[in-house]
C-alpha cells in the first residue's frame, strides 16, 4: 500500500518540522514519514543534492575551523594552553595513582601457595606501580622529574620503587643554546660574549631544574661554573604543583591509607627555595662559614655572582666521591672519605642545626687537597647544589640527639622507654609504629626489644644496640624482603612518612646517603663505625645544651652548689660517654687497618700466582 501524504496509518509516525538548510539559509520544513513511495523518495534526494552544502563538507569545515581557533589560542593565550596541559599532565599522573593503588589492592587481597610466592608477588606489585609512575613522570618532565628523584631518595620506601625511580638522576634534557643566550640577556641584561672569555655551549650536567656549563669569566679571570634555570620552568612549575597537589588529594580521598598528600605539600613548599639561585648562594656562603674554624676537608667552592636564574661560581675539578678508581690513582684512603661524610653531615645536623637537604653522590666530588687546604687529610669533599637547606629548632634537635644516644646505649627497660619516648617527641611516632621508624633511621632491622610482639622480628638474634649490629647477614636480608611484602607494615611505612616532620624525612636521606657511600666506598670497617661519630656529636650537642640550660637557669632553680654539682655530673657524663666512643673508635680503626692490610697481601698473592 502507498502512503498518501496527509494519511496516518498506525505504523507511519507523525510529520515532524525540522530546520532545513537551503541556499539562501535554514527554512523550516516538514519532516517526511520512513515509509515513501520510491518515486517520492528519489525526488527528495535530488532536492537535497540540489540544496546547498553537502553535510560531509558542512562538518570538516567547522572541525577545521574549532581547529585552528583551538591551535591559535593555544599559541597565544597562556591560560587556555595552561588549563589543556594541566588536564593533560593531570591525568598521566591521576591514572599512573590508581591504577597502582588498584593493582596493590588486589595483590593484598590474592591468595597465595606460600610465603615465597607472596614475596614475589608483592616485589612484582612494587615494581609495576613504580613503572606507570615513572612513565607518567618522565612524559611529563620539569618539576615531576624532582618528584621522582625525591622519591628515589626515601630510605622506608620499597627498594622496587628507589631502584626503578633512581635514573630520574640522568633522565633530563638541556636547554637550547639559542634559549641560554636569551636567558642572558633578559637576566644579566648582556650577552655571553661580554660576561665570558670563553663559554662552552655543551652543559656539564643537565638536572630536572638547571643545567651547568663551564667557562672563563672575564671580571674574575677565573674558570667558573655556570648554572642556569631551564627558562620554561617558570611558565609550568605553579601549575605543576598544583596538579601534584590535586592529584594525590584525589589519590587519599579513594584510597585514604595511600595518602601521599605530603609529597605535594613538601613541593610547594622547597620547590620556590631551589628556583631561586640568590637563596643558593646564600646558602652556599653561610655554609662555608659555619665550617671556617674547623678542621675539615669539606670544601665549597666560591660564589662569584648570583641572580634569580644564573649562578656563577668557581669551578672545581674532581671526580665523583664515590670512584673507587680515582681514589686509589690519587692513593687516598676509602676509610677516611666515608668517616669524613660522616663527620660533615653529623656537624650540619647535631651542631649547626642547618643542613644540606639535598644530598646524593652526584652533589660530591673528591679531589686532592690544594696546598692551601685546610684539610687533615690528603684530599678534599666538594659539596654542590645548596638551592635546599633546612633548619633543626634545638628543641628537636636535642631530642633527636638523645634518640640516638638511646640506640647506642644497651638494651634494658630504660633504654627501650627512652627510644619509644624520644622517638615520639621527635617524629610523632606511636609506639605501634617504632619498629618501622628505627629500621627507617638505621637502615637495619630494628633493634632488640623494638618489637612488642616478637613474631615479627624476623626469626634471628637481634643487636641489643646499634654498636653491636653484625655484619648483614641473608636472614637479615630475607627479614626486610618479608617486612616489604606484608600490607600491614607497608601501610605502617605510609603512615610514618605521614607523620613525621619534613626536616626528620630530610635527614632520613642524610642517613641514607652516609650509609649507602660507606657501602660504595668498599671499606673495612665495621658497618658501626659511622654511628659512633654520630653519637659522639649527638653526646657533644647535649652537653652544650645542659651546659646552656645551667647556665641560664642553674642559680635560680638549684641554687649555687646545686648548678655546680648538675654542671659537673653532666660534664663527667659527657667526657666519659666520648671517651668511651674514642676508644671504641680506635679499636675498629686497627682491625679496619689489619683487614686492609690482609686484603692487600692476598691481592699481591694472587697477582704474582697469575703470572
Amino acid at each position: 500500500m502507498l502512503y498518501k501524504p496527509g494519511a496516518r496509518s498506525r505504523w507511519a509516525p507523525p510529520s515532524r518540522l525540522l530546520f532545513h538548510h537551503s541556499g539562501d539559509g535554514f527554512r523550516l520544513r516538514q519532516r517526511l514519514p520512513s515509509r515513501l513511495h520510491f518515486s517520492q523518495a528519489a525526488g527528495l534526494q535530488a532536492s537535497e543534492r540540489h540544496s546547498g552544502v553537502k553535510p560531509g563538507l558542512t562538518f570538516a569545515a567547522t572541525i577545521l575551523v574549532l581547529g585552528g581557533i583551538g591551535y591559535v589560542a593555544y599559541e597565544q593565550y597562556q591560560p587556555f594552553r595552561h588549563s589543556l596541559l594541566a588536564v593533560v599532565r593531570c591525568s598521566r599522573v591521576a591514572v599512573a595513582a590508581v591504577l597502582g593503588v588498584v593493582d596493590y589492592k588486589l595483590t593484598f587481597a590474592r591468595s597465595y601457595a606460600s610465603e615465597a610466592e607472596k614475596v614475589q608477588g608483592y616485589s612484582q606489585c612494587h615494581t609495576r606501580s613504580a613503572r606507570r609512575v615513572l612513565r607518567a613522570l618522565l612524559a611529563n618532565g620539569g618539576v615531576f622529574i624532582k618528584l621522582g628523584q625525591h622519591m628515589a631518595s626515601l630510605i622506608v620506601l620499597p627498594q622496587e620503587w628507589r631502584n626503578t625511580m633512581r635514573p630520574l638522576q640522568d633522565k633530563c634534557d638541556p636547554t637550547s643554546y639559542e634559549d641560554v643566550e636569551a636567558l642572558f640577556l633578559s637576566d644579566m641584561g648582556k650577552p655571553i660574549s661580554e660576561l665570558f672569555e670563553d663559554f662552552d655551549p655543551i652543559p656539564i650536567g643537565v638536572a630536572s631544574l638547571a643545567q651547568v656549563h663551564t667557562g672563563k669569566h672575564r671580571e674574575s679571570g677565573k674558570m667558573v661554573a655556570v648554572k642556569l634555570q631551564h627558562p620554561n620552568l617558570a611558565e609550568f612549575c605553579e601549575i605543576d604543583m598544583e596538579m601534584v597537589t590535586v592529584t594525590l588529594g584525589w589519590v587519599k580521598r579513594w584510597f585514604p591509607e595511600f595518602e601521599f598528600t605530603w609529597l605535594g605539600e613538601e613541593m610547594r613548599v622547597n620547590l620556590p627555595k631551589e628556583m631561586d639561585f640568590v637563596n643558593e648562594a646564600q646558602n652556599a656562603r653561610r655554609a662555608a662559614a659555619n665550617f671556617a674554624n674547623v678542621s675539615t676537608s669539606l670544601y665549597i667552592p666560591e660564589v662569584i655572582s648570583a641572580t634569580k636564574r644564573v649562578l656563577i661560581m668557581e669551578y672545581i675539578q674532581g671526580a665523583r666521591v664515590d670512584d673507587l678508581a680515582f681514589l686509589r690513582k690519587e692513593g687516598i684512603d676509602n676509610n677516611k672519605v666515608a668517616l669524613e661524610l660522616a663527620r660533615i653531615f653529623g656537624r650540619m645536623v647535631f651542631v649547626d642545626g642547618w643542613f644540606h637537604a639535598d644530598p646524593h653522590p652526584g652533589n660530591l666530588l673528591i679531589r686532592r687537597a690544594t696546598r692551601d687546604s685546610r684539610s687533615p687529610y690528603n684530599f678534599e669533599i666538594v659539596l654542590l647544589d645548596h638551592g635546599l637547606y633546612f633548619d633543626m629548632d634545638d628543641q628537636l634537635r636535642i631530642n633527636y640527639s638523645k634518640w640516638w644516644l638511646s640506640l647506642i646505649a644497651k638494651v634494658s627497660p630504660k633504654t627501650l622507654e627512652d627510644r619509644k619516648k624520644y622517638a615520639e617527641l621527635v617524629g610523632n611516632i606511636t609506639p605501634d609504629l617504632y619498629p618501622v621508624f628505627e629500621a627507617a633511621i638505621t637502615g637495619r632491622v630494628a633493634l632488640e626489644g623494638s618489637w612488642q610482639d616478637e613474631s615479627n622480628s624476623g626469626g634471628f638474634d637481634r643487636a641489643s644496640s646499634i654498636i653491636d649490629v653484625p655484619p648483614f647477614s641473608e636472614a637479615e636480608g630475607q627479614a626486610i624482603r618479608n617486612a616489604v611484602s606484608n600490607e600491614g607494615i607497608l601501610l605502617s611505612v605510609l603512615d610514618v612518612l605521614r607523620r613525621i616532620p619534613r626536616r626528620v624525612v630530610m635527614v632520613l636521606k642524610l642517613n641514607d646517603l652516609t650509609r649507602s657511600l660507606d657501602h660504595a666506598l668498599a671499606t673495612t670497617h665495621s658497618s658501626a663505625r659511622i654511628f659512633l661519630i654520630t653519637a659522639k656529636y649527638c653526646m657533644a650537642a647535649v652537653w652544650q645544651d645542659d651546659y646552656r640550660r645551667i647556665q641560664q637557669h642553674g642559680l635560680q632553680m638549684y641554687g649555687w652548689f646545686g648548678s655546680l654539682r648538675r654542671l659537673l655530673s653532666c660534664w663527667w657524663k659527657y667526657a666519659t660517654g666520648y671517651a668511651t666512643l674514642t676508644l671504641l673508635e680506635n679499636v675498629m680503626d686497627i682491625r679496619a687497618s689489619l683487614t686492609r692490610l690482609l686484603t692487600m697481601g692476598h691481592t699481591c698473592i694472587l697477582t704474582k700466582r697469575l703470572r
